[in-house]
């Protein structure tokens, strides 16, 4: 269907949210798009003047047929431009008065106007056109709501499985306080809203009813008959008729629907005077009536419904059209006849024989829908959106066909209130009630009695001469399923409601010309980023800038056309040229913000890293020179590279620290070991020879030892500036030594406070106690203790003097306890990362550089700096490989034996018969540098040398490696360990 996903401000969109530009225009296309982004929660799509939404949170379950665009989500939209506007609009105290009443006014009259139907638990049973008026400087300073078609028949009749107003079952559960409405208002909102309800199922069999008005409705006793009575003749003299019982029902029935829709204008009303505004400028109208309806039994209130349905489909034709200034090479209005078919007088319509055949048979209510139904049959039954059944009429909508029950057309259809009754309310002694009912009983009344038919046909007519008059944006309300659940995509049905919304003969007409069209400033202010020149803003002719970008791009010619005011784009796989180009832009700039950031949040970590570890030692131990400025890299063996090490730690554990230290034994042995750190424990991993099995022989992993963090009871550790340190745990302790100690300890402490809410204890000394490991049962094989000794000595490398039960580390002065980091070395990321360091080799020139036992210290190694390896300056050692010098010695074939070694002591002639040998070329000047440090090739593109050996300088770099040329050989090699010359 033409998909286009992509990011826009950084928000993920799924196929395309203009349906005008899919590439094909077809019900399958659209309900495709429609479906994706359904399924990706973006309910809104939109094309032309029209917006379409799929909503599922307002559907009810139900076993009946379709029940078209009922509980699709209109009010719930209503209420989102509502909303949306009262946010975007501004301030002050008459504005946010107007706001609030735009607000609150949802839920009061959602209270009186709103119903449970069978397909929507809160469908509305009115139209509602809400007008919010707004000041020069585009404030909402004042509003109006006219109310349209309320079903107010539901007070005394409802299909099954129906419920009435919400309003009467709010009123039994005592539910108060609406914000619009004052105390005193409230109460006799509510009281009259029970008096409605009682009334509406009283019947007339006893004097109940005659108590029941005098007490709630206080009204006089000479007036009671009305209900029982009616009054025939005209000014001179009159008849009082007694009502049989039918007609009674009916004049109960016309009371009560009465009140209620007279309290509903009153709400109204009360809710306009609280927005008045003494003049008009500008206004937003919002319009949310009831959706089309089709059940297994449709009756009038279906048809009336559907019959507005059909007049609002019928101007959003013609609105479109005439919006679009094309004709299509079909006819689109020709469902206007259904409008024409309920409406006209000459031939009668459905409307006309309806209230005829209510007037005539007034009085009875028996046999009226038979003698409806036959009267359609005689004068409209050749018409071809009619046909007739044995109990009613079928009608051909837009929407589909529809089948229409005639029992009770005729009863629903009285909605006469004769003066008797309205008498009968103004004698009341309730202030509240006579001012429902302000009629003048004197005025002379010509013509035939108002039906419910005849004021939908009024106000229908109204409805639709206000919204000529006004520009109009749709919005379509699509519904997905009949589940009520999310993402449950009912293919069927959304493509028959995507046909008879005509959404693509919708696309069509839009496509007629071109799919694209925006005005130069808003198409300036989106696409400016394009270019240099249009950005921030561009400083000309608006039509020369919108020309500039689509030149920046390369678009054809024939792909756009300029206007006077607006560009036109004709395909839509211009406008994603357009729209890829700008992403691509935006891409780059929030990249380069991202690296700021990160690059910002890992140095700011990275130095808190080092003041912490700085801060455990501070004034407790003395430190080494290099430990001072060093990056923490965490990860110093590779871990992601060893998956013979990965195995023993859990699958998603971090790699906090991992390094090679020294593990010593009882009898002082130094035995290797892999030292491993991880948010929950401390791995001491060593390497045994399997054997037996058909590993025998081989050296393999072993788990030696898993501490949890918070079972660490303590570290220990010397004053001086060696590098051994005890983990203290509750069976026996572990005698290390670790050359990135620190590093090690500060992450510790730090994993440890995360686990216990405590801080991790560290012990300070010149002598330190280790428990041992219990070797066999009983008091007589108890493991014992050690001790470590430390005293001052000669050099920075530590020297071991092992006896029976102690060991004695001799060792000379380093920096001051008081010593903190001289200097924050510079580089383009400092971060402690995670597998951060994959070459395993990376420090093992300072740990090569401390031999203990009783070897001489290594001269060179008092001042030794700081390799510079954090992981930029790795990765860009990785991208500037330093070509490598090929020893092709193996391919040279020696001479064998004596006659060998005498050819090569023979003296040869000189090539080219003895003539002497050419002037050699001058050497180039290169620059060089002399060696202050020896260093220890870590890696096959470095360079080894010595303490004054002078290198010749091919290429520097600001990275810190530079690639230099020593006997021969090119590599790497760090510029802090040599001085230029």
């Amino acid at each position: 269907c033409g998909e286009k996903e992509r990011a826009v401000h950084n928000v993920k969109q799924s196929g395309v949210d203009d349906m005008v530009l899919l590439s094909k225009i077809n019900e399958d296309a659209i309900v495709e798009n429609l479906k994706k982004r359904y399924m990706d929660d973006f309910i809104f799509v939109s094309f032309c003047l029209l917006t379409c939404i799929l909503l599922v949170c307002w559907l009810f379950i139900g076993t009946n047929k379709t029940h078209i665009n009922s509980g699709a989500g209109k009010t719930v939209a209503a209420k989102y431009i509502m909303g949306y506007i009262s946010k975007v609009s501004g301030g002050g105290p008459r504005v946010q008065h107007v706001k609030d009443i735009i607000l609150q006014s949802n839920p009061l009259l959602e209270a009186f106007g709103n119903a449970k139907t069978v397909r929507n638990n809160n469908s509305s049973r009115f139209g509602k056109y809400f007008e919010i008026q707004f000041s020069s400087g585009g404030e909402p300073d004042g509003g109006k709501i006219s109310n349209f078609l309320l079903e107010k028949s539901r007070v005394v009749m409802r299909n099954p499985g129906e419920r009435s107003f919400h309003i009467f079952y709010q009123v039994r559960m005592r539910t108060r306080g609406w914000l619009l409405l004052s105390e005193d208002v409230t109460v006799t909102v509510s009281s009259i809203s029970a008096i409605i309800f009682r009334l509406s199922t009283l019947t007339f069999r006893s004097l109940g009813l005659v108590r029941f008005f005098k007490t709630f409705l206080k009204v006089k006793s000479s007036y009671m008959f009305s209900l029982f009575s009616n009054k025939w003749g005209g000014k001179s003299e009159s008849i009082d008729v007694t009502l049989n019982v039918e007609q009674a029902c009916f004049t109960r029935d016309a009371l009560s629907k009465a009140l209620h829709s007279r309290v509903f204008d009153y709400l109204v009303e009360s809710i306009n005077k609280a927005m008045v505004k003494d003049h008009q400028e500008l206004n937003i109208g919002v319009l949310d009536i009831y959706g089309f309806e089709i059940f297994q039994k449709n009756g009038f209130e279906q048809f009336c419904i559907n019959f507005v349905n059909e007049k609002l489909q019928q101007i959003f034709i013609e609105l479109t059209l005439k919006a679009e200034q094309v004709t299509l090479p079909f006819h689109p209005c020709a469902f206007r006849f259904c409008c024409d078919l309920c409406l006209q007088s000459n031939p009668p319509g459905i409307m006309s024989i309806l209230d005829d055949v209510c007037a005539t048979m007034h009085a009875k209510g028996e046999g009226a829908d038979q003698t409806m139904l036959q009267k359609l049959r005689m004068q409209i039954n050749n018409h071809e959106h009619f046909n007739s059944w044995n109990q009613g009429f079928i009608i051909h909508h837009y929407a589909g066909k529809v089948s229409y029950d005639a029992e009770g057309f005729c009863e629903r259809n009285r909605d006469v209130l004769f003066t008797d009754l309205i008498e009968l309310m103004q004698s009341s002694e309730i202030p509240f009630i006579r001012a429902l009912f302000p009629e003048n009983l004197n005025a002379e009344k010509k013509g035939r009695p108002t039906t419910a038919g005849s004021k939908i046909k009024k106000q229908a007519n109204d409805l639709v001469s206000t919204l000529m008059k006004c520009t109009p944006h749709y919005i379509r309300c699509i519904k997905p399923n009949e589940t009520k659940k999310p993402k449950d995509w009912e293919e069927s049905r959304v493509k028959h409601q995507v046909e008879y919304l005509g959404l693509k003969e919708n696309i069509r007409v839009r496509r007629a010309g071109y799919a694209y069209r925006r005005i130069f400033r808003k198409f300036l202010n989106r696409y400016a980023i394009l270019t240099k020149e249009s950005w921030p803003t561009w400083r000309g002719d608006e039509k020369q800038g919108v020309l500039h970008l689509l030149r920046a791009v390369n678009m054809d010619q024939d792909q756009y056309q300029l206007g006077h005011t607006k560009i036109f784009i004709k395909a839509p796989e211009s406008l994603f040229l357009l729209e890829e180009t700008r992403e691509r832009k935006f891409d780059g700039y929030a990249r380069t913000i991202q690296t700021a950031w990160r690059k910002y949040c890992a140095r700011k970590k990275y130095v808190q890293m080092r003041e912490e570890a700085s801060d455990l030692l501070l004034n407790r131990k003395e430190r080494r020179r290099h430990s001072l400025n060093r990056n923490f890299v965490g990860d110093y063996i590779g871990m992601d590279d060893r998956p013979e090490l990965r195995q023993f730690v859990g699958k998603r554990e971090k790699i906090d620290f991992a390094d090679k230290v020294n593990k010593f034994d009882r009898r002082f042995k130094s035995i290797k070991r892999d030292l491993i750190l991880t948010p929950k424990s401390v791995y001491l991993i060593g390497r045994e020879k399997v054997k037996q099995g058909p590993e025998k022989g081989m050296v393999k992993e072993v788990l030696k030892r898993k501490i949890d963090v918070e079972k660490i009871m303590a570290v220990s550790l010397s004053t001086m500036q060696d590098d051994f340190m005890i983990l203290h745990e509750e069976e026996y302790d572990s005698l290390l030594e670790c050359v990135f100690k620190t590093e090690f300890i500060s992450l510790l402490a730090r994993r440890y406070e995360e686990r216990t809410q405590k801080k991790l204890p560290l012990k300070f000394s010149t002598t330190l106690e280790m428990k041992l490991k219990k070797e066999g049962w009983g008091p007589w094989n108890a493991g014992g203790s050690r001790q470590v000794q430390f005293i001052q000595g000669q050099g920075d490398v530590a020297v071991l003097r092992p006896s029976n039960k102690m060991l004695q580390v001799s060792i000379g002065p380093g920096l001051p306890k008081n010593s903190r980091d001289l200097k924050l070395v510079c580089s383009s990321a400092i971060a402690h990362q995670n597998g951060g360091l994959k070459n395993a080799n990376h420090a093992a020139n300072q740990r090569n550089s401390q031999h203990h036992s009783n070897q001489k210290p290594i001269s060179g190694n008092t001042a030794h700096p700081f390799l510079p390896t954090n992981i930029s300056q790795l990765k860009d050692r990785g991208n500037r490989q330093a070509p490598q010098q090929t020893n092709l010695d193996f391919l040279k074939v020696p001479d064998q034996g004596a006659a060998g070694a005498h050819r090569q002591s023979t003296n040869r002639p000189t090539p080219g018969g003895g003539r002497p040998k050419p002037t050699p070329k001058p050497k180039p000047q290169v620059p060089q540098c002399k060696a202050l440090y020896a260093y220890d090739a870590q890696d096959t593109d470095e360079l080894s040398f010595n303490a004054d050996d002078i290198i010749d300088i091919i290429k520097e770099d600001a990275s810190g490696w530079w690639t230099g040329r020593l006997r021969g050989k090119q590599g790497l090699f760090p510029n802090n360990y040599v001085a230029k010359i």
